[in-house]
């Protein structure tokens, strides 16, 4: 007899699968956050998860280029979507003729990038994005709609304070620019963006590599490190009289955006400027956001985003500017896990357990029946032998009420009702049983 060999069940690193424990706690963040999109005047839209190869890397830049799936069936190049902005270039371009602008839409789904795994980094990752696009030209009030969206949608999942950082590229290219620097605007930019994560010593070291000297390097440390108050960075911005169209334009835009921002009814606690926030990507071309949570400031950015004025320019010569965030909301679970800060419930999401006692499935599944018309979650357990045994079942499932049928609630038209949190027991007409529950 040849004996079976098992293959060991496991998964690939880089990727989250959860108990059902904690994926209830997953899909309430993922329906409030779709929930606060909605009600900030968003639309839903899917987009296929793979995508022709020469659509995603057309403008994904060099760093999104290193990590795209890329796959050949037959004649076909085709590729995993590497996030939401891209595919909305090509759905927007595409689609052109049949949408009413601006179009305000929201994307939630799994995105995939091919880099190496490691804490709170994943391959495959839940993305939550909102942006809103116009034709020609996007009126500068929706980048502050975009600052109010992230405010409505933090303030509901409710995981303490945060706060969402502004800057503009504008201003750090210019600035660059004035240096001296135009050639090495971009990967500059690129080591800006990594300074949370490395520290300014490191960042300044890659400069030496890349050619910037140290007067040019400590000029843009001591940049993007002004601090103070909205009101003092705009003025320190003024002061430096940086004689560059760029960097004006930079400042210009930022003006504008506090004085929308200040339309929204976003407490002044929630936002500030922060001329150290880049972003990483090539696309944004102005106004950039990130969000922090004040009270653990070393998760890091949990969301971020900014204005692209050149959306649609690999797929259309119509001109498709936009705005908008993302949240990745993988990343931020497993943040909130690894540091015990999921609220759990001992509920789950089923609130009755039905336990017939005898040969009464009819009833039991008569009763499920009309608590789950309802809108009550319900569900019939026939495991276990003996009451003592179901309720102890009943006990760990989480389930807050159990409805028991047996020979004596079925002579007299009753239910027996046992509250799982509290212990007590009510007999309830059969007819009153949805009322109970939901009144309770």
């Amino acid at each position: 007899m040849v004996e079976k060999t098992f293959i060991k069940p496991t998964i690939l690193p880089g990727f989250m699968e959860l108990l059902p424990r904690d994926q209830v706690i997953f899909n309430k963040m993922l329906d409030s956050i779709r929930e606060s999109f909605e009600l900030c005047g968003f639309l839903p839209l899917d987009t296929p998860v793979l995508e022709k190869a020469d659509i995603l890397l057309a403008k994904s830049g060099k760093e999104a280029e290193k990590q795209i799936y890329t796959f050949k069936k037959g004649d076909s190049e085709m590729a995993l979507r590497f996030d939401f902005t891209v595919p909305l270039a090509r759905y927007v371009s595409q689609r052109y003729n049949e949408l009413s602008f601006p179009f305000k839409r929201y994307q939630i789904g799994k995105v995939f990038r091919g880099e190496r795994p490691q804490k709170g980094r994943f391959r495959e990752f839940y993305q939550c994005d909102v942006d809103i696009i116009d034709k020609d030209s996007l009126a500068p009030i929706y980048d502050a709609e975009i600052v109010a969206t992230a405010y409505t949608t933090f303030e509901r999942l409710n995981l303490g304070s945060f706060l969402i950082k502004i800057n503009n590229r504008k201003l750090l290219t210019g600035y660059i620019e004035k240096l001296g620097l135009n050639k090495k605007t971009k990967e500059i930019l690129r080591e800006i963006d990594k300074v949370q994560k490395i520290g300014e010593e490191m960042v300044a070291k890659d400069f030496e590599k890349m050619g910037v000297n140290i007067n040019q390097t400590e000029k843009i440390l001591d940049f993007i490190n002004s601090a103070g108050s909205v009101a003092d960075v705009l003025k320190k911005l003024k002061s430096l009289n940086v004689a560059n169209d760029t960097f004006d334009e930079g400042v210009k835009e930022i003006e504008d955006l506090v004085k929308n921002i200040g339309y929204m009814n976003i407490p002044k606690s929630c936002w500030t400027i922060d001329l150290s926030i880049a972003r990483g990507l090539d696309y944004y071309t102005g106004t950039i956001f990130e969000i922090v949570l004040t009270e653990y400031p070393e998760f890091g950015s949990i969301c971020g985003g900014g204005r692209y004025n050149n959306l649609a320019e690999y797929f259309s010569d119509k001109k498709l500017p936009g705005t908008g965030i993302s949240i990745g909301l993988t990343r931020l679970f497993d943040l909130l896990k690894e540091n015990n800060l999921l609220k759990y419930t001992d509920r789950q999401t089923l609130k009755v357990l039905v336990i017939p006692l005898g040969d009464y499935t009819n009833l039991a599944y008569d009763l499920v029946a009309n608590l789950r018309k309802s809108n009550i979650q319900a569900d019939v357990l026939y495991t276990g032998e003996g009451l003592k045994k179901k309720l102890s079942i009943a006990s760990k499932s989480g389930v807050r009420f159990v409805a028991i049928i047996g020979e004596d609630e079925v002579k007299n038209k009753r239910i027996t009702v046992k509250d799982m949190e509290t212990g007590e027991q009510n007999s309830v007409p059969a007819g009153d049983i949805v009322s109970f529950v939901t009144k309770s």
